[in-house]
């Protein structure tokens, strides 16, 4: 049967067709397009039991009663992430919905170091000015992060691998999350409310899921207990800042710096092309004009061995879903309760 995977990348492509034939082996064909998941797009998909999305589709309750009015029988999203898809509805409709619930927690960890330093150190601006040979040092001093504080909102792996390098750097470790991480107080982790962790740190790096109770986790509150000279980093959900809030504290001059991987109206934006088009986003474009804003199209979880993994488990789900199984990664499977 051939299984349809909407809005693969071009480099994701070559990986994801290669474990496919691998497990696969001539039972199962792959059709890949670079379209994302939508209600104008979704009539392609007609015919196939087996749709496999992407974070950035849109599996709302119109798109998924299209889907299953149209044979569709299970959903296996290529990501950790699921808040695009509506499984209230999902469930009604008896789809499976399985996910990717973990691979390389480094490729994102790693990533909030890259935007944490190229912000802290003023790398962009460095490498645009030696571009044009203008080797001045005026705007780009920095500081060390040794003995100052980072603060990791949410310490599951990824928030772990970023606290462990933090822990090289030689700073000071504050953590918040509904449970404490006994790897992350082996490092001398001090859990703490919310509130102190904005409070107290210098480098603030959010690595928690988008759920309700997470929407808008950096407020306008949150952003005024900062120090004015205070890092933020989001490798997460865009849906965990608020945008406005943020925009009114980067024009008050507070803040060292922010380095963003998500936006949460990335949608539609991101991992397309728009440089011949108007920017109509003006919140986006807005935190384009600030020299200390760096923002980064969603590649943090983007290396060979995170997207080999999620390759890997996209391909188990899709063989559990045949052998009527369930794993860690179903999220809804009919009759399972």
């Amino acid at each position: 049967m051939e299984i349809i995977a909407y809005g693969v990348l071009t480099d994701e492509e070559p990986l994801l067709r290669e474990t496919f034939a691998e497990a696969f082996a001539g039972r199962h064909e792959l059709r890949c397009l670079d379209l994302f998941l939508n209600r104008d797009t979704v009539p392609i998909a007609a015919g196939h039991e087996a749709v496999l999305s992407s974070v950035n589709d849109t599996l709302d309750a119109e798109v998924l009663r299209h889907l299953a009015e149209h044979g569709t029988r299970l959903i296996a999203q290529r990501s950790t992430g699921y808040n695009n898809i509506d499984l209230a509805t999902a469930r009604d409709l008896g789809l499976t919905v399985a996910r990717v619930s973990y691979y390389s927690p480094y490729s994102v960890a790693e990533f909030a170091w890259a935007l944490a330093l190229a912000v802290g150190r003023r790398i962009v601006r460095a490498a645009h000015r030696t571009r044009e040979f203008d080797f001045r040092l005026d705007g780009l001093m920095g500081r060390d992060l040794h003995g100052r504080t980072a603060g990791v909102m949410g310490t599951g792996k990824i928030g772990t691998a970023f606290a462990r390098v933090a822990h090289g750097f030689g700073m000071r470790l504050l953590g918040w999350d509904i449970a404490e991480n006994a790897d992350c107080l082996a490092l001398g982790m001090e859990y703490v409310p919310r509130e102190r962790l904005f409070a107290e740190s210098d480098l603030v790096s959010l690595h928690v899921p988008l759920l309700p109770d997470t929407h808008h986790l950096v407020d306008a509150r949150a952003l005024a207990l900062m120090k004015p000279d205070a890092v933020l980093v989001n490798s997460s959900r865009g849906g965990l800042v608020d945008t406005d809030a943020l925009l009114t504290a980067l024009r008050a001059g507070r803040l060292g710096g922010v380095g963003l991987d998500v936006y949460e109206e990335e949608a539609g934006v991101f991992f397309l092309d728009k440089s011949l088009e108007v920017m109509t986003d003006e919140r986006l474009a807005r935190l384009m004009t600030f020299p200390n804003v760096l923002v980064t199209s969603h590649q943090a979880y983007f290396t060979r061995d995170a997207v080999g993994q999620i390759a890997e488990t996209t391909v188990r789900n899709i063989e559990d879903y045949f052998a009527d199984r369930t794993s860690d990664n179903t999220l809804i499977r009919p009759g399972s309760g």
